[in-house]
């Protein structure tokens, strides 16, 4: 069940997005280490956001738009980090970055639908599963109570599953009358279903505070949202991020500049609001698939294959590296004559991820949430 703010569940249980276009939603476990993906909708363009600068074929495979690269943090003698992406840069120096090119999940035709579903389920066809890899990481944790945050009109399908999930989304609606909040509150009081997801609800109201992501820089006031309804022993543990603006098939350059040094202020907002708890944080980023090596006729990409993928944390086990089996860009070395080739599975890298985060064993790990994903 979905429980949004207090005014929109007395509204209908509708709620609105905000300027970086982040819908969250979240689910609690008893532990102390946190866990959040931010999956890029629209099939996020890896070439741009860690540019094989180094690769001979690079330049002429890119054409014009191979100068976005210029300016950004060369991280070795092959891949050089997007512009805009200064504190991600920041964070791979410090050794709580770890970057990961040519991956892909299990997918390989081109549509934004059945791509993110099998990135969210891990099935071994799109529609495939009726439970998300997120929710079967929840089994794994130590029991506690799930609760339902809203962040969002649905529950995304990572998160779908037999352990109760919900979402929070901020609105910009005036606020309820406290004396009918009140009356509101005593009528659901006696109702054994509505009574705790009332009272869920209106903790969340309490957690996220005054922060109204509207008002502010996008990911600096979605860091700083998801930040408060991660704190405390109340807060949850597990949580979801979705942002747009990914699918770049025209003028690629600057609008993908603008959605990353959002995502880069919401991951910085986030190790500084996260405080001591950023110590046993674990962000992975994400998306369903990449884009084309060339250039279209409108300055932008078409949809491809393999893309890179990005974690963050105080705690990495392989921070500051870059992690690929680079398969090279020249003609005969693409993927149908045209995209990026993958060479590592979305799926294993998480396995790996979230086994060292969470100290469990990585079979284990993979025979739970991704049952599909051979050995």
């Amino acid at each position: 069940m979905i429980i949004n703010r207090r005014h929109l569940i007395l509204s209908g249980l509708s709620g609105a997005g905000i300027s970086l276009a982040p819908r969250i939603a979240f689910a609690t476990a008893e532990t102390d280490r946190r866990f959040i993906f931010i999956i890029q909708r629209g099939a996020a363009d890896g070439l741009t956001i860690l540019a094989p600068t180094g690769d001979p074929t690079f330049a002429s495979a890119r054409g014009e738009i191979a100068a976005s690269a210029s300016g950004g943090s060369k991280l070795n003698d092959l891949f050089t980090l997007h512009p805009q992406l200064t504190a991600s840069a920041r964070l791979f120096g410090q050794k709580q970055a770890t970057f990961y090119h040519a991956i892909a999940s299990g997918y390989r035709e081109r549509s934004h639908f059945d791509g993110q579903n099998m990135l969210e389920t891990a099935g071994i066809r799109p529609y495939g599963r009726d439970d998300g890899w997120m929710n079967r990481l929840l089994t794994l944790l130590p029991k506690g109570e799930s609760k339902a945050l809203a962040m969002a009109n649905a529950i995304p399908p990572a998160l779908r599953g037999p352990i109760s999930v919900g979402s929070y989304a901020p609105s910009r609606l005036p606020d309820a009358d406290s004396a009918l909040m009140e009356r509101v509150a005593m009528l659901y009081a006696e109702d054994p279903q509505l009574a705790p997801l009332w009272q869920s609800a209106t903790q969340t109201e309490a957690m996220a505070g005054d922060i109204d992501p509207g008002n502010g820089r996008g990911g600096v006031a979605a860091g700083k949202l998801v930040a408060s309804l991660m704190a405390g022993a109340d807060g949850a543990r597990v949580a979801m991020v979705e942002t747009t603006g990914w699918d770049t098939h025209f003028n690629q350059e600057g609008r993908l500049g603008a959605v990353l040094k959002g995502v880069d202020e919401m991951i910085d907002t986030l190790r500084t609001e996260m405080g001591p708890a950023w110590a046993k944080t674990l962000i992975l980023v994400a998306t369903e698939f990449g884009r084309t090596v060339h250039v279209n006729g409108t300055r932008g990409t078409d949809h491809g294959t393999a893309s890179a993928a990005m974690l963050f944390g105080g705690g990495l086990a392989n921070g500051g590296k870059i992690i690929a089996d680079w398969p090279g860009l020249a003609a005969s070395q693409l993927y149908e004559g045209r995209d990026l080739k993958p060479t590592m599975r979305f799926e294993a890298m998480v396995i790996a991820a979230l086994s060292s985060h969470y100290g469990i064993d990585p079979e284990k790990l993979r025979r739970t949430v991704f049952p599909d994903f051979p050995t």
